[in-house]
């Protein structure tokens, strides 16, 4: 038995990594524990003595499941009732924003991420966010190097002529996003609308469960008016807004009492809020619920 395996199960040693891994590959957090709990049933039942690299063994085995369920998923999501989001993941202060929980989970990067295929995705991913080498990625996915190294330019090169590029300071985005909830919270029409950018794109994911937008709604006035009409129905009464940091970033989370039944996160350019993303299907919150 390796020095590897014969400590600590490895398992549980790279549980973060696999679930990081998991999570970028398919943008959700009920998908990637599932793809976990496959991961550990198999490793359960592999020969530890047999495995020379238990780290490149496991990721290996979670890439390719993850790959199969993303595969089937995308079928599923393009029947999807209104927009398709990620997942939103509370990332602090129970998650520390390590290498495994960098910018690249923020929720922008992870819809441009659905526009991969799920082979792009998993090089991109393995190469861009893990620093794996082209060689490794090649012995993970089966495939010769040289396809890796296509495969991960043309993944690189789409990533970054679609990865929206906005402001970073976290002071501005606290104070922005202060003044946002207080206008929510007072139901302020004009102040919302000034806090959004003109051009403000709006995604409200539902799921056909609870209201949301079937299609993206555009301009300040028309998504601040949407907005502040959903937060004027009875069943908001008692809903309180929170923030915290999703996905890397500094978002809001909607709570009913205790329990969270929405997040949003977005991207500010100039002081003004672009690229809103509403997430309130109830199936898909299960990342909030260290709140």
């Amino acid at each position: 038995m390796s020095d590897e395996t014969s400590g600590p199960d490895p398992y549980l040693e790279h549980r973060r990594l696999l679930f990081a891994t998991a999570y970028r590959m398919l943008g959700t957090v009920t998908d990637a524990e599932d793809v976990l709990q496959d991961t550990w049933l198999k490793w359960d039942a592999v020969d530890a003595s047999t495995i020379q690299n238990a780290k490149a063994y496991l990721v290996r085995m979670v890439t390719n499941l993850s790959l199969n369920r993303l595969t089937s998923a995308r079928a599923t999501r393009e029947t999807y009732v209104g927009p398709w989001l990620p997942e939103p993941l509370l990332t602090s202060p129970d998650t520390a924003l390590d290498v495994e929980m960098a910018d690249t989970v923020s929720t922008a990067m992870l819809v441009v991420l659905e526009t991969l295929s799920p082979v792009e995705r998993a090089v991109f991913v393995l190469r861009e966010v893990f620093g794996y080498s082209h060689a490794e990625i090649a012995d993970t996915l089966d495939r010769p190097e040289a396809t890796v190294r296509q495969i991960s330019h043309r993944a690189r090169k789409h990533v970054e002529a679609r990865r929206p590029r906005f402001d970073t300071d976290p002071d501005r985005r606290a104070e922005v996003t202060e003044r946002f909830m207080a206008a929510c919270s007072g139901g302020d029409l004009n102040a919302v609308m000034e806090l959004l950018a003109p051009d403000v794109t709006a995604w409200s994911d539902g799921g056909g469960k609870v209201t949301a937008a079937r299609r993206p709604l555009h301009g300040a006035d028309h998504v601040a008016r949407w907005f502040i009409g959903v937060l004027a129905k009875p069943e908001s009464t008692g809903l309180t807004l929170r923030t915290a940091t999703i996905n890397g970033e500094l978002g809001i989370v909607a709570l009913l009492g205790d329990v969270p039944i929405g997040a949003a996160t977005y991207d500010i350019a100039d002081g003004r809020i672009r690229n809103l993303r509403l997430q309130g299907n109830p199936d898909k919150l299960k990342g909030l619920s260290p709140l």
